[in-house]
């Protein structure tokens, strides 16, 4: 877990790290730094950042996956909003069974900002933080599943962008 100025050093970051990158960004502009883990039944979760537009919800995201980045503010619910990664997030072995959200204001007094070493004091905190369940039908897993894994059989070095919502996408 780089801290934000290790991101910007290097110009890499994974989710998280994306995460709490626009949280410091995005704090200067008004918007709480707030984010949000979708929780996996493989243990590798998905952090985004999460903001609200309007009253309408809407992610800031970084993944491998094109299917996992950010969505725009079109949301009315957090829920929703899960809702929308639920068939991207599939793959050989992923599956969100779960959603928590928190500020990092929660942390107190730690420098989530610019601390200077690892920041895994966030990490601890996104597995202490409560989970909604999300309820989820085996059929509907199985079909993304299926689709998912001829895919990747026919285009091994490719992210799949074939899912209907795509329009909610921030590309």
């Amino acid at each position: 877990m780089r801290s934000f100025r290790e991101v910007v050093r290097r110009n890499e970051a994974h989710c998280l790290e994306a995460a709490v990158a626009a949280a410091v960004i995005l704090e200067q502009h008004g918007y709480l730094p707030q984010l949000f883990d979708l929780e996996s039944i493989d243990l590798l979760d998905h952090v985004i950042f999460v903001f609200q537009q309007h009253g309408r919800w809407g992610s800031i995201a970084r993944s491998r996956d094109i299917g996992l980045h950010g969505r725009k503010p079109l949301f009315r619910s957090l829920r929703d909003l899960v809702w929308s990664y639920f068939d991207p997030y599939i793959d050989m072995t992923g599956r969100i069974k779960g959603y928590g959200l928190t500020s990092l204001y929660e942390l107190g007094n730690y420098d989530w900002r610019f601390h200077e070493r690892n920041m895994h004091k966030i990490e601890d905190h996104l597995r202490a933080i409560p989970h909604q369940k999300l309820r989820s039908s085996d059929r509907r897993y199985e079909y993304w599943h299926e689709r998912y894994k001829i895919y990747k059989k026919r285009f091994p070095d490719r992210s799949p962008s074939y899912y209907p919502n795509r329009h909610q996408w921030m590309l």
